[in-house]
């Protein structure tokens, strides 16, 4: 079937761009962002998800005010015949200009957020290493992945006021990856596979922090005894220092947890260059977004790629701050950090994720 894209001169295979090249259930193109003011007051969450093979478009909305409500709305729609519209429900995503700008807007709805912010990037996008593996000769995870910092601009609105977002206020990141993604649920049984190999556990994080004239993208994965299983990372330059990016080769972590949970509170991030220095990052938590309740893990009946039906549309208001909310929506979180490094003082976001156990965080 032909769409709009089969207009640019960037084909790779002899068919058109509706379909994927892999047959793949678990095949995902995702676009995550998250947009926040300084201060930490209001935070924001943004995913779009094409699941090709699966015939869905879904996206997430999500926002804290004040680390203690937390809005989230999920919709999800057929994808084909319609397949080149970026939109589901009241939200959408339009490409403003390729590698440099992109806009998310919220339409009014019955959840109690709307929004309208563009994304103007300071620095260049950075590719990750492609994360790749097998599991009993099953391809477990085939993905590519880049992702991006900058500022925003446009305007929230959440409870009724509605808030300016400029570009000396209000930091942006954002992320964009394609293929097979990799998730602990597979669905062994319905599709009358054998059973996984066993899982003991798997911590990652995922940091984009960024400074004056300088940002830091990293992916860290170890398994539940420490060992290393994947990592990725980098240094790039604002785009008027006209400087090569620099490699990093490896972290050292040191997190502090909230006692009795599996949230971050504050800690420190030794980097290692591909020249061998060292770079030293310490953070402490301002506030916190639970992606878990977008979808990204089972949650109220719904995860990214599911099938939901033609259209369909929920999402609720949470006390972020009620500990039996929380423990229904812990996976993965992602944190809003003041970070530090010599002399700098920055702003980012750290996924951190504990599934399963882990030799020195959880079970405490």
């Amino acid at each position: 079937m032909l769409t709009k894209y089969d207009e640019f001169f960037c084909h790779q295979t002899p068919t058109t761009f509706d379909h994927v090249a892999d047959s793949g259930e678990y095949w995902r193109e995702n676009q995550w962002a998250c947009i926040y003011d300084v201060t930490g007051k209001i935070f924001i969450g943004a995913v779009f998800g094409v699941s090709t093979n699966r015939n869905v478009m879904d996206s997430s909305a999500q926002l804290t005010i004040d680390g203690k409500t937390q809005y989230t709305i999920r919709a999800s729609r057929e994808l084909r015949p319609n397949n080149a519209d970026i939109k589901v429900g009241p939200m959408s995503y339009e490409i403003v200009e390729g590698l440099h700008s992109v806009r998310w807007l919220l339409a009014e709805n019955d959840y109690g957020i709307s929004w309208d912010i563009t994304f103007e990037a300071t620095m260049p996008p950075r590719e990750e290493i492609p994360q790749f593996a097998r599991s009993r000769g099953r391809l477990k995870e085939n993905m590519c992945r880049w992702a991006q910092t900058g500022r925003a601009k446009g305007w929230v609105k959440v409870e009724g006021k509605t808030y300016e977002i400029t570009p000396d206020k209000w930091v942006a990141h954002r992320d964009r990856s394609w293929g097979v993604r990799w998730h602990p649920n597979f669905n062994f049984a319905e599709m009358q596979l054998q059973p996984p190999e066993p899982f003991h556990g798997l911590t990652f994080d995922w940091n984009t922090l960024q400074f004056k004239d300088w940002w830091l993208l990293s992916q860290h994965r170890e398994d539940h005894e420490g060992n290393l299983v994947h990592f990725s990372g980098g240094i790039s330059y604002a785009f008027h220092k006209n400087r090569p990016a620099t490699a990093l080769v490896g972290e050292k972590v040191e997190f502090e947890l909230v006692p009795g949970t599996k949230q971050l509170k504050s800690g420190r991030i030794t980097y290692t260059t591909e020249g061998g220095d060292e770079i030293v990052i310490t953070f402490n938590v301002i506030t916190v977004i639970f992606i878990h309740a977008a979808g990204y893990w089972p949650y109220k009946g719904f995860k990214l790629g599911a099938w939901m039906g033609e259209n369909w549309i929920d999402g609720e208001k949470v006390d972020a701050t009620d500990p039996d909310e929380i423990r229904k929506m812990e996976e993965a979180p992602t944190f809003m950090v003041e970070c530090q490094c010599g002399d700098e003082k920055g702003t980012g976001m750290i996924q951190f994720g504990v599934h399963g156990n882990h030799h020195l965080y959880w079970p405490k």
